[in-house]
């Protein structure tokens, strides 16, 4: 089963559009924010999620009872496609139903083997993974820069370590982050 999670009127032929709104005329009206999901274990061997897990789970014991239904839900092997606004741009901070940033350093807390290896290392990283039971592999991050910024680059004007020093201290530089997670099964809680 393939899943479109907070499809809106985003529909993707071969997949289960899944929203909270009924007007939206989605496959599944389903509020995300509320657990567990229905769908059964390891059922899931893709998920589409473009512009929704920073709307989700408030409370963080919310979001992590989240992650872990997305865990559940997905068999081993999963494919999960996370678009979300970069949290130093307008997109995200001028949007008041944005309840949290959504990171690829945030994502990788819950990387099993990245948690292993802080704490073999005695780093201070919240071993996220290890203690929800949950395995999620970063296998792809692409950042989409603004038009401006794009078309900077593209004529020369700026360079791609321009860019990644902008990043970090700029606002309005990078759009969105689009990243691919694989799901590793089993894992177990730390």
């Amino acid at each position: 089963m393939k899943l479109n999670l907070g499809c809106g009127t985003k529909r993707l032929a071969g997949w289960v559009n899944v929203d909270k709104y009924p007007a939206l005329e989605p496959d599944i009206i389903h509020d995300l924010d509320r657990l567990p999901w229905p769908w059964p274990n390891d059922s899931v061997g893709e998920v589409s999620m473009a512009h929704v897990l920073e709307h989700l789970g408030q409370e963080t014991r919310l979001f992590l009872g989240i992650i872990q239904e997305l865990y559940r839900v997905c068999r081993h092997g999963a494919v999960i496609h996370l678009v979300v606004p970069h949290p130093r741009h307008d997109d995200f901070i001028n949007d008041p139903t944005h309840v949290r940033p959504i990171t690829p350093e945030m994502m990788g807390l819950f990387n099993r083997e990245a948690n292993l290896e802080w704490r073999r290392a005695g780093a201070a990283n919240s071993q996220l993974a290890l203690a929800l039971g949950v395995d999620f592999v970063t296998d792809k991050v692409a950042l989409t820069p603004t038009p401006e910024w794009r078309d900077r680059l593209k004529s020369g004007e700026v360079t791609m370590a321009d860019l990644e020093q902008a990043r970090k201290s700029r606002l309005n530089v990078i759009q969105e982050i689009s990243m691919r997670l694989t799901v590793r099964k089993p894992a177990t809680a730390g």
